[in-house]
């Protein structure tokens, strides 16, 4: 009986929640870098310039855009396998011999109790990234540049 509950108390210390947060709290982090990546491709795409004739071009007012992109699935699976075995096995063996008024017996007894568990555990972590459009704040702000707004001239 101690071992089905020792392989309970396993099951219900498992850290289950701790993983899932874990695992939340990294995609966050993992969407904040490529938020920063993205804005930090936005800032380089407005600081490059391009001569065309005699003017310098940013690639913002070419037309040019950072990519974005979201996490917009993540999966976690985790399976735990235990399995309990319990053997009781009793035997008996006599023996009697009978001789001239002497009688003897011999009886021996055997008694084994036997357990056998075993664990397992697997899991795995997925997660899926599509590129999304640039925000809409920022395609509506790059449409009401003036083409020459962020041009100089040298």
């Amino acid at each position: 009986m101690a071992a089905i509950e020792t392989i309970t108390n396993t099951l219900t210390n498992s850290p289950l929640s701790s993983m899932i947060e874990n695992m939340g709290i990294s995609v966050a982090k993992a969407q904040a870098a490529l938020d920063s990546n993205s804005i930090e491709m936005l800032k380089s795409l407005a600081s490059s310039t391009v001569e065309i004739g005699e003017d310098k071009i940013s690639l913002l007012n070419l037309g040019f855009v950072p990519s974005f992109y979201a996490f917009t699935e993540a999966t976690f699976d985790a399976k735990m396998d235990f399995s309990l075995a319990e053997s009781t096995s009793f035997n008996a063996d006599a023996t009697v011999s009978v001789q001239t008024q002497v009688v003897s017996a011999t009886v021996s007894a055997g008694f084994a109790r036997k357990f056998d568990q075993s664990a397992s555990a697997s899991s795995s972590i997925a997660a899926r990234m599509v590129s999304l459009p640039p925000p809409e704040n920022l395609v509506t702000l790059l449409k009401n540049l003036n083409p020459v707004g962020l041009t100089t001239t040298t």
